[in-house]
């Protein structure tokens, strides 16, 4: 069975994905409270997500290999995260992925997975 990362086309696929992804977050005015919560220069946080994807799409553990485990709830932790910011960050990755994965199936099930980590990332009521 092929990973996720297999299935969407490897590393220039998952790289296609967080530009397209930072893209949408950078421009979409809908997209202003979870933007403000980066840094202005969004390289930083491209890289990082690129690593991180590609290890979490089942490819190379990038990430882990310089960061070490993603403890991906502790280190949002200093950002208020709520229902906004969540649903903003969805409207973006959706949008992402319906730009760059042409494989509808794939598309549905990155975006589930996707749904239960921005929900697990939720650190503010409302």
């Amino acid at each position: 069975m092929q990973t996720h990362y297999e299935r969407i086309g490897g590393d220039a696929q998952v790289r296609a994905l967080v530009d397209r992804f930072y893209q949408l977050m950078d421009e979409l005015p809908e997209a202003w409270e979870i933007r403000k919560l980066h840094p202005a220069d969004l390289s930083t946080s491209r890289q990082k997500l690129y690593e991180f994807l590609s290890g979490w799409m089942g490819g190379p553990p990038l990430y882990t290999e310089k960061h070490g485990h993603p403890m991906l709830r502790r280190r949002h932790l200093p950002f208020p995260i709520g229902q906004r910011e969540r649903d903003q960050w969805l409207m973006c990755m959706r949008q992402a992925l319906d730009d760059v994965v042409a494989d509808a199936r794939l598309r549905e099930e990155l975006y589930s997975a996707f749904v239960r980590v921005a929900d697990h990332m939720r650190n503010q009521p409302g």
